[in-house]
């Protein structure tokens, strides 16, 4: 352990990184090798916690729907994907508590910060299902939200990409990749890393972030080492 630099991490994953190429629904295959990433660095004593979208299975900017009822439609998205997660961790040996801000008893743990503290404590992975419960606010949210509540050291973002970049480099060659960025500049420049609550929550209780790309299997341990990989916000 001594050359882990961070001991208790947030890992936020999009509700597409589950599909794969596909983009919706589940892809077991992709959620064993997500799985795998996440076994990685348990198996180094790293306490994990994760926050998933739920994009893969709905999108509700895209329907002309009341929001309310569509971001409550996206939270029960989320908590499929936490229990396609949780079985596929539990199969690889990983002990996994899945809990939701929305009570649903037969299927999940309520949310309780201090249950889901001692199951850190106890090696095993949670998994924070339904964002924060509340219409209006994104899962990014819930991810600053969860890792301030919980006393995370950092939030590792996982995404198709290597790092924050000045524009979208899928459609702009020249787009700048950073290595290490301020919250404020994130927030002037209009960077869809996440969203602006967000980004200010994370400010405001100093939580680093490191967006790094997931498919790569070494970039989540030397995120965790403190090497360079990836963004790094702060």
């Amino acid at each position: 352990m001594e050359d882990i630099q961070y001991k208790r991490v947030l890992l936020k994953l999009s509700g597409e990184a589950l599909a794969g190429e596909k983009k919706t629904g589940i892809n077991p295959d992709v959620v064993s090798q997500i799985c795998d990433r996440i076994k990685s660095i348990v198996d180094l004593g790293v306490q994990v916690a994760v926050v998933v979208g739920g994009g893969n299975f709905w999108r509700g900017a895209s329907v002309k729907m009341d929001r309310t009822t569509s971001d409550y439609m996206g939270m029960l998205a989320t908590c499929m994907n936490g229990l396609a997660l949780q079985t596929a961790l539990e199969s690889k040996g990983i002990d996994t508590r899945l809990q939701t801000a929305i009570e649903m008893r037969q299927i999940a743990e309520p949310y309780i910060k201090r249950r889901a503290t001692r199951h850190l404590e106890k090696g095993r992975v949670v998994i924070f299902g339904c964002g924060t419960g509340n219409p209006y606010f994104t899962t990014d949210t819930a991810a600053a939200l969860r890792a301030a509540e919980i006393d995370a050291e950092v939030i590792l973002v996982g995404k198709t990409i290597d790092g924050v970049y000045s524009a979208d480099p899928k459609i702009d060659k020249n787009a700048t990749k950073y290595d290490e960025i301020s919250y404020l500049d994130i927030l002037n420049k209009d960077l869809k890393v996440m969203d602006g609550a967000a980004i200010s929550l994370c400010r405001d209780n100093n939580i680093k972030l490191i967006v790094f790309e997931l498919a790569k299997p070494e970039n989540i341990i030397k995120a965790i080492k403190g090497e360079q990989v990836g963004t790094l916000i702060k």
